[in-house]
């Protein structure tokens, strides 16, 4: 059992409010998930691409980071949270900075990558983890948030939601899947890597497969259907989008609020409560087996 939450909003002048309220709604599904939690904000762009890592502690990444800078001959713009901290960097030195993260710093994890996306992770209770990275501060767009309650593997950061395993694209699951031991092998041939067992990371992998081979987020999620197996909820984060999709037998709970400020997801009705107007919002249910998008143009 985990907690989902999720919000997209359509009104600019909310996106000040936008970490306040996914905090709240976070800390409402603590008895859903109190092993460990994570959100992924996506707020201003990057001149290049934001890189967000994580260490056993700041001293550590500020280390690493100066020794980085040292072997790049340059400054990079960076913003430290807690054990987190975002790292700009120009889009064309991405993948030889990975490559010397990878090499040099093994203690160094990247949580994820994009120009406007930052996730942060860490294990404890939701309110203890929103607090930690200041979530109440942040502000942007959109933001999709997860409490985790293990199941099939063990309570450690890596384990924790969301998964990212493409520029500004993360996931967040509740429930199982079946079949991610041969999609991860597949997936694998296509060239993907994954640094955990953890079937919400397939998940994640999959549907940047789809994507990079052309799908929309929406064609990506139909697929989903009938090349994931288990049951599940998908929420999903793109650049611009938010989705969400649930499984033909949609055994696990969702409900939705829509106005013409905001979308918002949780696993349960008491995540919304709180959110401004919603008396007058449209509150439903998902159906099974439906894509629901939105996209910001």
């Amino acid at each position: 059992m985990c907690g989902i939450v999720g919000l997209f909003l359509k009104n600019p002048k909310l996106e000040p409010q936008l970490g306040k309220l996914l905090s709240d709604m976070l800390e409402t599904m603590t008895d859903r998930g109190p092993d460990s939690a994570g959100i992924a904000v996506y707020g201003s762009d990057a001149e290049g691409v934001k890189l967000t890592l994580r260490g056993p502690d700041q001293a550590t990444l500020g280390e690493t980071i100066s020794q980085l800078e040292k072997v790049f001959d340059r400054s990079f713009a960076k913003t430290a949270r807690d054990t987190h901290t975002v790292l700009s960097v120009p889009a064309e030195r991405e993948t030889k900075i990975r490559a010397w993260l990878k090499e040099n710093a093994p203690g160094i994890d990247v949580v994820s990558a994009g120009k406007r996306m930052e996730i942060y992770k860490e294990v404890g209770l939701p309110a203890s983890v929103a607090e930690r990275f200041d979530l109440a501060g942040m502000s942007g767009s959109h933001g999709i948030g997860h409490t985790r309650m293990a199941t099939e593997s063990a309570v450690v950061t890596n384990g924790a939601h969301p998964f990212s395993t493409g520029l500004d694209e993360c996931l967040v699951h509740n429930g199982s899947l079946s079949n991610h031991n041969g999609m991860r092998r597949k997936l694998q041939r296509e060239g993907l890597t994954f640094k955990t067992q953890n079937d919400t990371e397939v998940a994640a992998g999959y549907l940047s497969w789809r994507m990079r081979e052309g799908a929309s987020l929406k064609e990506a999620l139909e697929s989903s259907l009938t090349d994931l197996d288990g049951f599940f909820t998908f929420v999903v984060g793109t650049e611009n989008g938010f989705a969400v999709v649930r499984d033909p037998i949609a055994c696990k709970p969702a409900v939705m609020a829509e106005t013409d400020d905001y979308v918002a997801f949780g696993s349960e009705y008491r995540a919304l409560v709180g959110l401004p107007g919603i008396e007058s919002a449209r509150v439903f249910e998902p159906e099974p087996a439906k894509v629901y998008a939105w996209e910001r143009h």
